[in-house]
C-alpha cells in the first residue's frame, strides 16, 4: 500500500517519490521509490546492517538512474523500520527481501536485486530463486575486516545472474584485488573505503567518486536492456 507521495520540484527536474510499506513475514519493510518517467527497468537496493537508505551511493544511484530509464527502489528492512539498532540473522534479512519482491516485480518490469554490505549478501543469495534480471553489489563484504580466510565469496560467485561489483579500493572487508576470478564484472571507486569515502590524497572529490560509481551503474544497466 502506498503511505505518502512527497513531490520534490528542483531546477534540474521534477521528482516524484513514492513510499510503500509492504508486510513480510520478518516484519513490516518500506520501500521508496523513485520512478522514471519511462522505465525500462527497476533497481531495487537494500541498505547495509549499519545504516540505511540514507548512504551515499544508494541516495546517488536514486538521483541519477531515473533519468536514465531506471526506477530505483530503495528498500528499508523491516528490523530498521522498527527502529532498531542491530541487523538480525542472514536468513531473517532474506525473508525480508523475499517479502518484498512482488512489490517490486509488480510493475511489470525486469528487476535488478541490489544492495550494499549485507544488502548486496542478501541480493546475491536470493537473486535466482526470485528471476532477478541481474544483481548490483555495492561494497559486498568479501570477508570480515583482517579475516580473509572467512570468505564469502560463493555468495558472489553463486548468484545466477548478470553481476555488478562496485567496490572502493581502500575497502577493508575487501579490496578489489583480493576477489576471485568469476564471470561477475568489477568497478573500482579508487581510494573508497566500505561507504565510499574517500580521503583527501586521493585527488578526487567525494562527488567524483560518486559519478564514478553513478557512471558505471550507469553503463551497466543500458547494456541489459
Amino acid at each position: 500500500m502506498t503511505d505518502t507521495t512527497d513531490s520534490r520540484t528542483s531546477a534540474a527536474r521534477a521528482e516524484t517519490v513514492e513510499t510503500e510499506t509492504v508486510d513480510t513475514e520478518a516484519g513490516t519493510a518500506r520501500i521508496t521509490w523513485h520512478p522514471a518517467r519511462k522505465p525500462r527497468l527497476v533497481l531495487a537496493a537494500g541498505h547495509g546492517a549499519g545504516g540505511g537508505i540514507e548512504a551515499r551511493d544508494l541516495r546517488a544511484l536514486a538521483r541519477v538512474l531515473p533519468a536514465r530509464g531506471v526506477s530505483v527502489a530503495l528498500v528499508e528492512q523491516p528490523w530498521r523500520v522498527a527502529g532498531k539498532k542491530v541487523a538480525p540473522a542472514p536468513r531473517t534479512l532474506d525473508t525480508g527481501w523475499r517479502g518484498v519482491w512482488p512489490a517490486l516485480a509488480g510493475r511489470g518490469l525486469p528487476v535488478i536485486s541490489a544492495g550494499r554490505s549485507a544488502g548486496a549478501r542478501v541480493a546475491c543469495r536470493t537473486a535466482a530463486e526470485l528471476g532477478a534480471r541481474a544483481v548490483l553489489a555495492l561494497s559486498f563484504p568479501l570477508h570480515p575486516p583482517g579475516k580473509p580466510e572467512k570468505s564469502r565469496a560463493a555468495e558472489l560467485l553463486d548468484a545466477g545472474a548478470p553481476t555488478l561489483v562496485v567496490q572502493g579500493g581502500n575497502d577493508p572487508f575487501g579490496r578489489p584485488e583480493e576477489f576471485p576470478p568469476g564471470s561477475y564484472e568489477m568497478a573500482e571507486v579508487p581510494y573508497g573505503d566500505h561507504g565510499f569515502g574517500v580521503p583527501k590524497r586521493a585527488g578526487i572529490t567525494e562527488e567524483e567518486a560518486m559519478g564514478l560509481l553513478t557512471d558505471a551503474v550507469a553503463r551497466w544497466t543500458a547494456a541489459l536492456g
